[in-house]
């Protein structure tokens, strides 16, 4: 399997668009790896994961052609990861395709805006629920639940399965409740993508992970035997509020055997 992680950004990316931080000067500054559109990701070159708002510049910079994917999966339905007035341009008036060419996957809140948004499109959509396997040409994909997000919502973060080989793409987690923990207990894991969204920056909000909360959740995850020494563990969905770049990154997650995501990251496992 591969990887394509197609952005590392948090919700308003970075630089961010109004922002005077520290990071976002940095970033502005000197470009490179520490420029960061919002967290997608592309399994194979045919899994979707998250249509956010800045799919198109990703695809143009990276080369790649939607029409390839088979699917598209949401992790959930914040606007980051889910813009749904992006999805109108795959059909009439903008093509003259009959059908989208791809299966979307989505959770009770996102399938209910389509429905409503396009009620007489001819998109597919799957409602995807936690810990339920769906089967897309050949992948298994199954959502687990994450602690973010309202209540009301079924948030996932993703485990794909294809040829033997099992990924966990996992932003915006929060801290896991029990019932994720044992469930992971029972995978092993090839690669792990993990946000460490606040990075430095400790706050109240339990919906992400900073630097201390991204570390204990891979320590547990190695005890429980889910990572081991041969998976390969990779950062995303950084914020310029988390205070940290790139390369201060590196230098705290590196002894860790962790390689900091960034846009374009192609990783085969």
């Amino acid at each position: 399997m591969v990887i394509h992680i197609l952005g590392s950004g948090g919700a308003d990316g970075i630089p961010a668009l109004y922002s005077d931080t520290r990071v976002s000067r940095h970033a502005r500054q000197f470009g490179g790896k520490d420029v960061r559109s919002r967290a997608a990701a592309l399994v194979d070159g045919v899994i979707k994961i998250d249509f956010g708002p800045d799919t198109w510049s990703q695809i143009t910079r990276e080369g790649l052609d939607a029409r390839d994917w088979i699917a598209v999966v949401y992790t959930h339905s914040d606007s980051d990861h889910f813009a749904i007035e992006e999805l109108q341009y795959v059909l009439y008036p903008f093509n003259d395709y009959e059908s989208a060419g791809f299966t979307i996957y989505g959770n009770n809140v996102i399938s209910e805006a389509i429905r409503c948004r396009y009620p007489d499109w001819p998109f597919e959509v799957v409602t995807t629920r936690s810990f339920c396997p769906v089967q897309c040409c050949g992948y298994d994909v199954t959502p687990i639940k994450a602690k973010h997000g309202s209540p009301d919502e079924d948030t996932h973060n993703l485990i794909v399965q294809h040829g033997g080989k099992t990924l966990l793409y996992a932003t915006d987690t929060g801290i896991w409740e029990e019932p994720t923990w044992a469930f992971l207990g029972e995978h092993k894991l090839d690669c792990l993508v993990l946000e460490c969204t606040e990075a430095f920056a400790t706050t109240a909000y339990n919906g992400h992970l900073d630097l201390a909360e991204f570390k204990s959740v891979l320590e547990r995850l190695r005890k429980l035997g889910t990572v081991s020494g041969k998976t390969h563990v990779i950062t995303t969905h950084h914020s310029h509020n988390g205070e940290a770049t790139h390369e201060e990154l590196v230098r705290e997650l590196e002894p860790l055997g962790v390689t900091v995501g960034f846009d374009g990251l192609k990783v085969e496992f």
